[in-house]
């Protein structure tokens, strides 16, 4: 039997796992995914990284690059120089995700219309 409006059955909630959710305290950020994308390739100071987002402000990328570290998933490497400059690449850790990415690539080009827009089925 169907129930009313407002009423569900709760038998089928559930709670998202514990690391479901801690992944996505992290990714669900904006640029992360992008940061962490761009490490897979090769390591990368400061502003390669900045050229190679468009759009990401010095000091969003400061942050991300902070919590990224922060989780063991970069590595921060200051080059003395003259000029001092700083590097980043990924860490094992961070490396085990790059399978997920290219996967995840794949579902976008497959799934999602290109720039961004809404899918043709659900436009008015």
């Amino acid at each position: 039997m169907a129930k009313g409006r407002g009423e569900h059955n709760a038998e089928p909630c559930k709670q998202v796992d514990s690391e479901m959710t801690r992944f996505f305290e992290l990714f669900g950020k904006r640029w992360t995914g992008l940061i962490v994308a761009v490490l897979t390739e090769q390591g990368a100071y400061f502003a390669e990284l900045r050229r190679a987002i468009p759009g990401i402000s010095e000091r969003m990328l400061s942050d991300r690059l902070t919590e990224l570290t922060t989780a063991g998933l970069v590595v921060r490497e200051v080059d003395a120089g003259p000029p001092l400059r700083v590097a980043y690449r990924l860490t094992d850790a961070g490396r085990a995700l790059e399978p997920a990415l290219k996967e995840l690539s794949r579902w976008a080009e497959n799934h999602l219309p290109s720039g961004g827009g809404c899918p043709e089925q659900f436009r008015d």
